[in-house]
């Protein structure tokens, strides 16, 4: 485990403030698509917290996901860096040697060691070994709070059994997972987080993914729906809608909501195909899907408020993705960077984007993805508004453009031969320089993420 940072550094953090420090929250849903909410265009699913939400800050037209699988995206969120570099490069099923390792520094721990008070409660699935030493745990990362599950609650969203508060199983829970977080996150802020400090708070919804079940008052707002696996999934949507906007009016009855930034946003495309079976969510007209490094599988919606300082009502075309958030709110709490040492980020300060002094950031790094997962194993990079893709073997590829052709219809190989050369060098360095640096388990476990055959036992991570 990390040791504390010396207090010093925490008081000088915050004291050289000229204002209290924000609070952060950020609200994380599951397999939520690009054009799943009312704000972002979708005729049907009603959203009506979240489209107020889009009025009071600023809303993202661009904003990734790390990933488009879940546990890379989330660990991307709280580290800063690109899941092959921080270990977590799939999905990670139960069992599995992957996991966020203690050697990542977590934005969490960070803003801990700073003098905020932090806590998580949802979905984690930052483990293989969920609730077992062998692992880190939410509080081995900077949580001071947790109540998580490893992956999916279960058996469903409704009166799920598999919820664990520091360390301790939670047991069976009446009510749906979505209220169910957000009335702990609630709980959290009201009675055990220290009011003195400024706090980090990350509430991490199951929904709207599968297997989901919805609370029949929020199925009961789609009468005209016939076909009952649209209706719980749209009502599923308007479930997640209402805990967030119950969480709003505690911050507001706490009179918090001033001086907290939070930020809205999924973990990676929708399921399904959008018209039978599981998985009704929406792409927004966009290509691919969940598992699949097409705009559909990787661009979210994503919303930022922060009263006084992102002004209401701004929409930021800029590209946003996971990653930077860390960097970002390490800028706008002025906690110091330097505890990373020298380590890459390949997130970037966006601050300048969400404030509205800038319509563009300098990235050090590109914009990257990896998804190992058949039958969509794809690499993919993009730098300012060209994107580049590859299949595993690297001899396909597809170059876009992004601002011309956001639902990659025109490869354009043969028509800018240059840039596509020039992009082609770029992602294939940037591919073994990422590999250099993170763990081997993407060598060694297939894709699933369960252990290679043979293979028994845990192992306790040094790291």
């Amino acid at each position: 485990m990390h040791r504390a940072l010396p207090a010093l550094f925490a008081l000088t953090s915050l004291a050289s403030l000229n204002a209290a420090p924000p609070n952060i929250v950020l609200f994380l849903a599951d397999d939520l698509g690009y054009g799943d909410l009312g704000c972002f265009g979708h005729p049907i699913i009603q959203t009506p917290n979240l489209d107020a939400f889009a009025k009071q800050g600023a809303r993202l037209t661009q904003c990734y996901a790390a990933s488009a699988v879940c546990s890379p995206s989330r660990s991307a969120l709280l580290t800063g860096r690109t899941p092959y570099r921080n270990g977590v490069f799939t999905w990670l099923a139960e069992g599995s040697e992957a996991h966020l390792r203690q050697s990542e520094i977590t934005l969490p721990s960070l803003l801990r060691s700073a003098g905020y008070a932090t806590c998580h409660a949802g979905k984690w699935h930052l483990n293989g070994l969920f609730n077992n030493p062998a692992q880190p745990q939410p509080g081995d990362h900077g949580y001071d709070w947790w109540m998580a599950t490893q992956n999916n609650a279960a058996p469903s969203h409704q009166n799920p059994e598999n919820f664990v508060r520091n360390g301790v199983p939670a047991g069976k829970l009446e009510g749906y997972s979505a209220p169910l977080v957000v009335q702990e996150a609630s709980q959290w802020l009201r009675e055990k987080r220290d009011p003195a400090k400024p706090f980090f708070l990350s509430v991490w919804t199951h929904e709207p993914h599968y297997p989901i079940k919805s609370d029949p008052a929020f199925k009961a707002r789609y009468p005209d729906l016939q076909d009952d696996l649209q209706r719980e999934h749209h009502a599923n949507v308007t479930q997640m809608d209402a805990a967030f906007g119950e969480l709003l009016r505690v911050l507001d009855e706490l009179k918090l909501s001033e001086n907290t930034f939070v930020f809205f946003t999924s973990d990676n495309g929708p399921e399904g195909d959008g018209n039978k079976g599981p998985g009704r969510g929406s792409s927004g007209g966009l290509r691919g899907r969940k598992r699949d490094l097409h705009e559909g599988g990787i661009r979210v919606p994503g919303m930022v408020r922060w009263p006084g300082k992102i002004p209401a009502g701004t929409t930021v075309h800029a590209p946003v993705i996971g990653s930077d958030l860390l960097p970002t709110v390490l800028a706008l709490t002025g906690v110091d960077k330097k505890p990373l040492g020298t380590r890459t980020i390949d997130g970037t300060d966006v601050l300048p984007l969400l404030n509205g002094t800038s319509v563009a950031v300098p990235r050090i790094q590109p914009l990257f993805w990896r998804l190992d997962m058949a039958p969509n194993a794809k690499v993919a990079l993009r730098v300012g508004n060209l994107k580049i893709l590859t299949d595993e073997s690297r001899s396909q590829f597809e170059f876009y453009d992004l601002e011309s052709d956001p639902k990659e219809t025109t490869d354009l190989q043969t028509q800018r031969p240059a840039d596509f050369q020039s992009f082609k060098a770029l992602l294939l360095s940037h591919i073994t320089a990422v590999e250099a640096e993170g763990p081997d388990w993407f060598k060694r476990l297939n894709p699933s993420g369960a252990r290679p055959k043979g293979e028994t036992g845990a192992k306790k991570s040094a790291e």
